[in-house]
């Protein structure tokens, strides 16, 4: 990791410094962790306390945090994203592919590889693949038939690429994630399945991010689409013929049926299940553990999923909602007597 003075990171972040610029950074930390050295940030009120007992030697702060510290300090509008572009310039993770092409890497003849393209041990790359400059494929990769992989795009190891996918420049796949895969397309005859072969593809756009053993079927017909700036977390599953519009953060889990189509920015929570063949609007954001069965089309805050009860508390509240049916009945029958008195009493 690369050592930098306060002044230097103020100059590559084009920050404000007050203090001494001369200070040597080695470490990013938490404002609880940090020693001397590190630089710590903070980016939410409710640990402001802690300015108080951190030993950083300097701390990214907001405008409006910026009387609480009275240490070296790094001063920026919005303090997490500084972090952000200051953990990229200390970045210790290593390349997925050490430079050039190890010799146990198949590579079909027809395949196009370009300048300066990082292939690892046991790859293997299939008839028409196109791989651009700069590429990083990781060991155990698998690039299918007539794939195309932009420019600076890096995949970590056994990473799946089907036949006929395309993806755009400067991505990141994490390990094991499998891209191109058939969708989940049956027809029911006299119960018997039969296959429906996906022939659609996948596209990925640029600057796209998915997370460890993610799945993203290819379309039935049509294709399944991914624009730019998506970031997909681990172990997402991304059915054939979905739609996910550019800048769209999705956690941890979640599960996309067939033929959903997701809008521009919207943010997803950890373990969100949405029906397939709906729409969700762009700029929603929809917390963990919903359960989404119909579109959504106006921005806002969804949620669906019930926050934990005590064992007991559950196991009562399960016993009401059997009970619905039974108390909607006798409350009809209530006002059905109360509406008869009422005319008596006329």
């Amino acid at each position: 990791m690369q050592n930098y003075t306060l002044s230097q990171i103020a100059d590559l972040l084009g920050a404000e410094l007050q203090g001494d610029g001369a200070t040597e950074i080695k470490k990013i930390s938490t404002l609880a962790n940090a020693r001397t050295g590190h630089i710590a940030f903070l980016a939410n009120k409710k640990y402001r306390s802690q300015l108080d007992d951190t030993q950083a030697s300097a701390v990214i702060l907001s405008p409006a945090d910026a009387e609480y510290f009275a240490g070296n300090k790094i001063i920026v509008a919005n303090p997490y994203v500084c972090y952000a572009k200051l953990a990229q310039l200390m970045d210790t993770t290593p390349r997925s592919a050490m430079t050039g092409v190890h010799p146990s890497a198949v590579i079909h003849d027809s395949a196009s590889i370009g300048d300066n393209v990082a292939i690892a041990a046991n790859v293997v790359i299939e008839a028409g693949a196109v791989i651009a400059n700069d590429v990083q494929i990781g060991p155990g990769c698998f690039i299918g038939e007539n794939a195309k992989i932009g420019q600076g795009t890096k995949l970590w190891a056994n990473v799946t690429i089907y036949h006929d996918v395309e993806i755009g420049s400067d991505c990141l796949f994490q390990a094991n994630t499998v891209v191109g895969s058939d969708g989940f397309g049956y027809a029911n005859e006299r119960g018997e399945w039969v296959k429906i072969p996906q022939l659609g593809r996948v596209i990925i756009g640029d600057k796209v991010e998915v997370g460890a053993s993610t799945t993203i079927d290819r379309g039935a017909l049509d294709d399944t689409l991914i624009h730019s700036n998506v970031i997909i977390d681990n172990q997402c599953q991304i059915a054939h013929n979905v739609e996910i519009g550019s800048g769209t953060a999705v956690a941890g889990c979640t599960v996309f049926a067939g033929s959903t189509v997701i809008g521009k920015n919207c943010q997803i929570g950890g373990m969100v299940a949405i029906n397939g063949h709906i729409s969700v609007c762009d700029g929603a954001i929809i917390t963990g553990m919903s359960m989404v069965t119909k579109a959504i089309t106006e921005p806002g805050i969804y949620s669906s999923g019930l926050p934990h009860l005590t064992n007991k508390e559950w196991r009562r509240s399960i016993a009401h909602i059997r009970n619905l049916g039974d108390m909607k009945d006798r409350i009809k029958a209530l006002e059905s007597l109360t509406k008869s008195l009422n005319i008596e009493d006329k």
